[in-house]
């Protein structure tokens, strides 16, 4: 079997749940953005009564913070995601409920003094103010538009700009520009305090890499599949072979509102 067709089998077969990005050590790297969402989230965790993190994955990020206040909660849409979150939440008896992306938060009125989600899918701010207690916080490091769009220009095609596909004035998409949720948080009723956004160097080093990539963040080739796109998986990784590292880059701000 070629080197190619190993790599391909390996990047096929790691599993994808979960949002444990460690597999990736020494074959692909991501500058972190300098604001720190560990840190950040910590220190808001460790000064709030009620905490809800909204699509927290694995909750892997959420089970980092060293203090968690009294009430936790948590959403995931992602059936294989969710008991790996109730383990990593357990040490904080989180209550861990499963709740598609994009509909209404099971949780009642003013119910969280802090809410937070690190990279949602969608960002319902009509309910986030809804659930926030007055002069709560909404927290959240999300995907920038433009987002390794390398990455998906060379799988794809060059790929046309296109703004956030959202009509819903109070719903943000993954891919969105910080100024359209500048924009819907306002509009949903909440006061931005914070907007910050930084471009991120990617490098792929191997194809195995590219395919887990793709399996796993899947709205960046929203049709992948090794079958369908062999013929551009052989293509970068000759081109990786030759050159080296693919790179491209991430796309990622930081918002912070307040309900008053």
């Amino acid at each position: 079997m070629s080197r190619f067709e190993d790599l391909v089998a390996e990047g096929k077969t790691v599993p994808t749940e979960g949002w444990d990005f460690s597999w990736f050590a020494g074959r692909a790297t991501e500058q972190r953005p300098p604001w720190g969402y560990a840190k950040l989230l910590a220190d808001r965790m460790a000064k709030a009564e009620a905490a809800l993190d909204i699509q927290t994955g694995g909750g892997e990020v959420l089970a980092s913070v060293p203090v968690a206040p009294p009430v936790v909660a948590a959403t995931e849409s992602w059936q294989p995601n969710l008991e790996i979150a109730r383990r990593n939440l357990a040490k904080f008896r989180a209550t861990v409920v499963e709740v598609d992306d994009a509909a209404d938060l099971p949780f009642p009125v003013d119910h969280f003094d802090l809410v937070v989600s690190r990279h949602p899918v969608v960002t319902r701010w009509d309910e986030v103010r809804r659930v926030l207690r007055p002069n709560g916080a909404y927290f959240s490091q999300q995907v920038g538009s433009g987002s390794v769009r390398e990455l998906t220009d060379f799988m794809m095609g060059p790929q046309l700009a296109s703004a956030d596909a959202s009509r819903d004035p109070f719903m943000t998409t993954a891919g969105t520009s910080a100024i359209a949720a500048t924009a819907r948080a306002e509009a949903a009723g909440l006061e931005v305090v914070d907007v910050r956004q930084e471009a991120l160097r990617m490098e792929f080093h191997d194809i195995a890499a590219v395919i887990h990539f793709l399996r796993k963040v899947i709205w960046i080739v929203p049709d992948f599949t090794v079958d369908v796109y062999r013929d551009r998986l052989a293509e970068l990784h000759d081109l990786i072979e030759r050159q080296g590292p693919f790179v491209a880059y991430s796309q990622r701000f930081l918002i912070e509102a307040r309900k008053s």
